[in-house]
């Protein structure tokens, strides 16, 4: 099994400030509008540009949460890919007999590899040995749970036309960032893969809410996590696409934080920095000057 996995990083910034309080329901118009998809490509996977018209929809303002997703589970019993006896060939390592899933790893003189299947890593215990806080984005997801929880919540995943145009929306941009405000997203500062030094105020994945609201009035659409879009670049869909970039992002390794990056993820595989957010398409538009 191909692990398709990426990480992304800003310079060192202040120390986030306090965590919002976020509900399940928040979510927030993005009007209708033209957008170029793949503007200022920098890998070939990203462009050419191309300019899209997207109608008005509804957005999460928040990435889901481990607590959310708990709900769903305390209500539907629902079992993710990761907690599954996975299928079995003769090649298949030892390792990934037993369920788990990919976890991020600094490598070491003895390990030199960046991802590792961890057995026994799911949503509740991302890496298998600590627990995920509620506030937390859930992760350990693969695209099929994503679909799951919508639509038990009748919700949707964005496409990922949608879903960049909230982010060129909300512009989010830590490459550019003043180094003496509060950091806008949560990345990686400092020699990736060797060290991350929280110069954000987190090493690893932050609770929803604890960076600044975008220009759109979303939080995290830039770094945390990585999130699933319903589109898929292969005629098979076997692999998504997600957006957006996460906590493993730095500026030595990749610029994936980024409107118009995007990462090719295969849908049966969750990790420990891919989660997702939702859209309702259901939900009418706002009253004339209400945006929520």
């Amino acid at each position: 099994m191909a692990l398709l996995l990426t990480g992304c990083s800003t310079a060192a910034a202040p120390v986030a400030p306090v965590c919002a309080v976020v509900r399940e329901g928040d979510m927030v118009w993005i009007p209708a509008g033209d957008t170029v998809m793949g503007a200022d490509a920098r890998y070939s996977e990203e462009g050419p540009p191309k300019r899209v018209s997207v109608a008005g929809f509804w957005l999460s303002t928040h990435e889901v949460t481990t607590g959310e997703f708990a709900r769903f589970v305390a209500a539907t019993g629902y079992r993710t890919i990761a907690e599954r006896a996975p299928p079995v060939t003769p090649q298949t390592p030892p390792e990934m007999r037993v369920p788990g899933s990919a976890v991020f790893a600094t490598p070491d003189e003895h390990d030199s590899r960046w991802w590792r299947w961890q057995p026994g890593a799911q949503w509740r215990r991302p890496e298998a040995s600590t627990t995920a806080s509620a506030a937390e984005p859930v992760v350990q997801i693969a695209y099929q749970d994503a679909l799951a929880y919508a639509r038990w919540r009748a919700v949707a995943l964005p496409s990922e036309a949608q879903w960049e145009r909230a982010a060129r929306l909300g512009g989010s941009d830590p490459e550019h960032a003043p180094a003496d405000k509060p950091a806008v997203a949560n990345t990686w500062q400092g020699p990736f893969p060797a060290r991350d030094l929280a110069g954000d105020g987190y090493a690893g994945r932050a609770p929803v809410g604890c960076f600044p609201r975008d220009a759109a009035g979303l939080f995290d659409m830039i770094g945390n996590v990585w999130e699933w879009t319903s589109d898929t670049p292969d005629a098979a869909g076997t692999h998504g696409i997600i957006k957006g970039g996460s906590y493993l992002c730095a500026a030595n390794y990749c610029a994936r934080y980024r409107p118009a990056a995007r990462q090719f993820q295969e849908r049966g595989l969750g990790t420990d920095h891919i989660g997702f957010r939702v859209i309702d398409p259901h939900r009418p538009p706002p009253s004339q000057g209400s945006a929520l």
